[in-house]
């Protein structure tokens, strides 16, 4: 990857549709909604603004990033539709970013040091994306690795650590469970992780490129009674 050049980062995993234009921690133009299935809306004037708030052209670009899940099914294939469509016409690369990895990264920019904590993220009404995480060097490792698990899996995995995430409140009676807003990366770190992994991930064929939805999409019939 040409670090020189800025990335197009792309976040739409959960509520929130945004993008990035990144050069640095220093350097960077950001945009984003918070408004619920708004993503084929606002995604692209999302992209728009950012690109010509810094007055770059997608030729001038290194690579575009994509958070690639897990998360919305919706989202992430509107996401990733943009993500190819914008790289395909400019002749770029695509990274993509694993969501939980880019939220690791950004919450790591914030907690202390050794602290472990947890994301958990809503499948469905019985199910959750879980994953546990330390801080380490102003970075993160892996406790326990992303899986799907269920609800009471999720009060015997958690104890006392600190969970972040999207499941309801009341899903562990706990405090710290009021302020579980931060459930998805912001596209800064989509971005951020894409410049410090971007190389071993880089994909310039990207036909058949899909989300991590970690489990498949299950339309259900309804039955004529």
């Amino acid at each position: 990857m040409n670090k020189e050049k800025p990335i197009l980062s792309i976040e739409t995993s959960g509520s929130l549709c945004g993008a990035c234009l990144y050069f640095s921690d220093d350097r960077y133009f950001e945009a984003g909604f918070q408004l619920k299935n708004a993503h084929a809306e606002k995604l692209f004037e999302t992209i728009d603004f950012v690109l010509k708030s810094a007055g770059i052209v997608t030729g001038d670009l290194g690579a575009i990033a994509v958070s690639s899940g897990p998360g919305s099914f919706t989202g992430l294939r509107i996401g990733m539709s943009a993500a190819k469509g914008i790289a395909f016409g400019a002749n770029l690369p695509i990274v993509p970013v694993p969501t939980f990895e880019a939220l690791a990264l950004e919450l790591s920019s914030i907690l202390p040091e050794n602290m472990e904590f947890i994301i958990a993220n809503k499948v469905n009404i019985e199910e959750i994306y879980y994953a546990k995480f330390q801080i380490k060097s102003n970075n993160f490792i892996f406790v326990h690795n992303l899986r799907i698990i269920n609800y009471g899996e999720l009060n015997k995995l958690a104890g006392s650590t600190r969970v972040f995430g999207n499941v309801l409140p009341e899903i562990l009676k706990r405090d710290d469970m009021k302020k579980m807003d931060i459930s998805s990366p912001s596209p800064k770190f989509v971005a951020k992780w894409s410049r410090e992994n971007g190389d071993e991930h880089l994909i310039f064929n990207f036909d058949y490129l899909e989300p991590n939805y970690l489990k498949n999409f299950i339309i259900k019939e309804k039955k004529n009674a």
